[in-house]
C-alpha cells in the first residue's frame, strides 16, 4: 500500500475514534452544538431589544452566531489532543506503525465536522426564530466554505495549544481566547459603536473580518475587502496552527 493511502487509512481511522470520544461526552456536545444556540437565545430573545442595528436583530446576529459555534467547539480538541500526549496513547500508535499525521489531522477533522454539525442546527434555530437572509446558492456556498476554512484553521491552532500546554487544565484555558474573541467582535454590534480602543480592537481582530463578510454573504451584499482579510486570517491561523503542531508533535514524540 502506498504511504499517502495508508495515511489516509490512518486517519479514516483516527477519526472514527475521535467521533466516538465526542459522542460518549455529553459536556463536549452541549459544548459544541447546544451552548451556542443558549447564547443566541439570550441575546436575541433578552437583549436584542436594546441593540439598534437597522435590521432585524436575528439577521444581524446569526452570522456571529456562526462563528461561535466554531469557537465554542475548541477547548474539548485542545484537551483531547493534550490527553493523548500524556497518556501514553500516541507511543501506542508509533509501535502500530500508525502515522503521525493521522493522529492530529483526526482531531482536526473531528473538531471541523463538530463545527459543522453546530452551524447547522444554529441556522435551523435562526430560522425559527425569523431569519430571512437574502442570499443566493452561490452566496450559500461562500458562506459554508468560509465556515469550514474558518473551522480547519482553528482547529489547527487549538490542536497546536494542546500540544503545547502542560496539564489538561491549562490546555482548556488555551482556548479561552478563541471562545471570547466573537464578543469582542461585531458579532452582536456594530464596531463603530464601541468606546475607543474596544473599536480599533474590534476592527483589527481576525473574527471581525470574517463575521462581517458571513453577514455580506447572508444579506447578498458581501463586500471585496472584507472577505480577502476573512480569508488571509483563515489561511494565516491553519498554517500557524499546522507548523507549530508539526513542530511541538515532533520534540513531544
Amino acid at each position: 500500500m502506498s504511504t499517502v493511502a495508508t495515511a489516509l487509512t490512518d486517519s479514516t481511522i483516527m477519526l472514527r475514534r475521535n467521533l466516538k470520544h465526542t459522542l460518549r461526552n455529553p459536556v463536549t456536545v452541549f459544548n459544541a452544538v447546544l451552548f451556542p444556540i443558549v447564547v443566541m437565545l439570550l441575546f436575541v430573545k433578552v437583549f436584542g431589544g436594546a441593540f439598534s442595528v437597522g435590521d432585524d436583530y436575528i439577521d444581524y446576529a446569526t452570522p456571529g452566531m456562526l462563528v461561535m459555534g466554531v469557537s465554542y467547539g475548541l477547548g474539548a480538541t485542545a484537551v483531547a489532543v493534550h490527553d493523548d500526549m500524556a497518556k501514553g496513547i500516541i507511543n501506542r500508535f508509533k509501535a502500530m506503525d500508525v502515522s503521525r499525521g493521522a493522529v492530529l489531522t483526526g482531531q482536526v477533522v473531528v473538531t471541523t465536522v463538530r463545527c459543522l454539525v453546530a452551524n447547522a442546527a444554529i441556522i435551523g434555530v435562526a430560522f425559527a426564530m425569523g431569519f430571512s437572509p437574502d442570499a443566493s446558492a452561490l452566496d450559500w456556498l461562500g458562506v459554508l466554505g468560509l465556515v469550514v476554512l474558518l473551522a480547519f484553521g482553528a482547529s489547527w491552532l487549538t490542536v497546536a495549544l494542546g500540544l503545547a500546554a502542560k496539564s489538561a487544565e491549562s490546555a482548556g484555558l488555551a482556548a479561552v481566547p478563541l471562545i471570547m474573541l466573537p464578543f469582542l467582535s461585531s458579532a452582536f454590534v456594530p464596531a463603530d459603536t464601541m468606546g475607543t480602543g474596544m473599536r480599533q480592537f474590534a476592527e483589527y481582530q481576525p473574527f471581525t473580518p470574517i463575521i462581517e463578510t458571513l453577514r455580506g454573504l447572508l444579506m447578498g451584499n458581501a463586500s471585496g475587502g472584507d472577505a480577502i482579510a476573512a480569508l488571509a486570517w483563515c489561511v494565516g491561523l491553519a498554517l500557524l496552527g499546522y507548523l507549530w503542531s508539526i513542530s511541538s508533535f515532533n520534540k513531544r514524540t
